[in-house]
């Protein structure tokens, strides 16, 4: 073949490659501001439930968690903490908040399925209703816990509540862009797929599950991004998880630099690995038997992160200016232009839907350098394999460097 047409073929291949994830997640934004009412369908009732709140070292936080759980819990719904290979005084600050907490210590096998597997073990014996998971650094919105439990009772499937991280008051505008990512990623695109009556993936809090669907998951696995990973195989059982609209979790983005630089590493990390690993035969599996919100999950799941999708539109429009320069070759640059231009019409539509009271619209013109300053973290992602879930340095953590010794033990900066 010759070179200049192997080049067009490749271009033109990358391009539709690029063309559809863009086109993919234009849809979901578009679709998401849409206006419709979010009720929980009416007559619900719920059974009996319990919330498990896996935590590593989490003792200067996990109380106010606690605390926005148990007011809304009834009489016979039950709190467990796993207490995961923790070095501070997690167990001690969750059994006076009045929670059953579980001791788990084990060097070898680590991770939040590991801890999410051991309270599943013990729930078994007098197994609820339904089970909630809820991270030991979130907070938890009045009614979010009785939303949650009456949709999965109403449907039989897992739900999802919306899960919206916060930058901290007074945060540098590079956190800020990133809070308006996550908007996009946790709310946006979720509810644009709501609105059509399709699944969503697993956020890792805020979930809640069917006893039989959580008894029978895969939950002892080191995987990195472990909620994304149940959510796809709860897909290929025919129960993809669900959006709650009227349920919501909040968290708090980390701070400082290492903190964000490690959680950052983790998701992105994370997602690319599952995209590679589980998007392409979860997309043919579902098409193979008409299953179109399995179809949907795999497309939304082959979505890259934001920066990472601006970055490589951007190169190939480069490479296709280029290109066309020198052999007038069309295709290539108009596929990646249509590219650009849905990613483009996607963040303004979602940045004044969802933007507005986090960055100013002047600032997203830093978006680009926002994208360029992460080449350096794909780079490492695609050199290595991260096996290891780190946890992320807290804000408190750096506030209270000198607090004491909960927050100097060694290993505390780590979250198996």
């Amino acid at each position: 073949m010759h070179l200049l047409t192997f080049v067009d073929v490749l271009l033109l291949l990358s391009g539709v490659l690029l063309l559809m994830p863009s086109l993919c997640l234009a849809t979901e934004i578009a679709l998401s501001v849409r206006k419709q009412p979010d009720t929980v369908r009416s007559g619900s009732e719920r059974g009996g439930l319990a919330v498990v709140v896996p935590a590593h070292n989490e003792a200067l936080l996990i109380a106010p968690t606690l605390q926005s759980i148990t007011a809304q819990l009834r009489q016979a719904d039950r709190l467990l903490v796993v207490a995961d290979n923790c070095s501070d005084e997690t167990a001690a600050v969750a059994a006076a908040e009045g929670a059953e907490v579980l001791v788990r210590t084990d060097s070898v096998r680590r991770g939040k399925g590991y801890a999410l597997d051991f309270a599943i073990q013990r729930l078994s014996s007098a197994p609820p209703a339904i089970v909630l998971v809820i991270d030991a650094d979130c907070q938890v919105a009045p009614g979010a816990i009785d939303q949650l439990a009456r949709l999965c009772t109403a449907t039989a499937r897992p739900v999802q509540a919306l899960y919206r991280f916060r930058a901290p008051e007074g945060a540098a505008l590079m956190l800020r862009l990133k809070e308006f990512a996550c908007a996009v990623k946790n709310e946006a695109r979720p509810l644009g797929l709501h609105r059509l009556g399709l699944p969503c993936q697993l956020m890792g809090s805020g979930m809640g599950f069917p006893w039989a669907a959580i008894a029978t998951a895969k939950l002892a696995t080191g995987q990195i991004v472990e909620d994304l990973q149940l959510g796809i195989e709860l897909a290929r059982a025919g129960t993809a998880p669900l959006l709650c609209t009227t349920a919501l979790i909040t968290s708090e983005l980390p701070a400082t630099a290492e903190g964000l630089k490690s959680q950052r590493a983790r998701w992105e990390h994370g997602h690319l690995a599952a995209i590679a690993r589980e998007g392409p035969s979860l997309l043919f599996a579902s098409l193979g038997r008409a299953d179109w919100q399995g179809v949907a999950l795999a497309a939304d799941l082959m979505v890259p992160p934001l920066a990472l999708l601006l970055l490589l539109i951007a190169v190939h429009w480069i490479a296709s200016a280029l290109f066309y320069g020198t052999t007038a070759a069309l295709w290539p640059l108009a596929l990646s232009s249509a590219s650009a231009t849905l990613l483009a019409a996607a963040v303004l539509v979602a940045w004044s839907r969802y933007g507005r009271h986090i960055i100013p619209l002047r600032s997203l013109v830093l978006a680009p350098l926002y994208a360029l300053g992460k080449t350096s973290l794909y780079l490492r992602i695609f050199r290595a394999r991260q096996q290891v879930w780190v946890r992320s340095r807290r804000n408190h953590e750096h506030r209270d460097s000198s607090a004491g010794p909960a927050a100097q033990l060694p290993g505390n900066d780590r979250r198996q």
